[in-house]
């Protein structure tokens, strides 16, 4: 039992659970990215490149074998497109967990800086005010 308590303690630790989540939204965040770049992004260059997507570019290195009409070999290629596709996936993600990170690193340095602040003094009791006036008034009698 002790094996199972303590993997119990352990999943549900706050950091556990807080990194879990952080897989699954990063996950889908990433499907996202993927989106926007392959179908808002990459056919604005592929226009630019002259009507081609940009994910099917590459270069034959060699070409297919075939016997008449079915292919016996595939051809061997090099698939920089779809390289330079998932690069400016990772562009985006990088850029966007950088703009994160920086949100929280500047979140954190002002709450670090709220509770550096010297709190104020406390407003005086009733007690404490009508003591100090009997002092002042007995100061004044001298």
């Amino acid at each position: 039992m002790g094996f199972i308590s303590d993997f119990k303690a352990f999943a549900m630790k706050g950091n556990v659970v807080d990194m879990a989540v952080g897989v699954i939204i990063g996950g889908a965040f990433g499907k996202i990215v993927s989106s926007i770049v392959a179908d808002l992004i990459m056919p604005f260059i592929g226009l630019l490149l002259g009507g081609h997507s940009v994910a099917d570019l590459k270069v034959v290195l060699k070409d297919a074998v075939m016997e008449g009409e079915e292919v016996v070999q595939e051809a061997v290629t090099w698939n920089y497109g779809a390289f330079l596709q998932n690069v400016i996936d990772f562009l985006i993600i990088a850029l966007a967990i950088f703009f994160i990170v920086k949100a929280i690193a500047k979140m954190s340095e002002l709450r670090k800086k709220e509770e550096e602040a010297p709190a104020p003094d406390p407003e005086p009791t009733a007690e404490e005010k009508l003591l100090t006036e009997i002092r002042d008034l007995l100061k004044n009698q001298k």
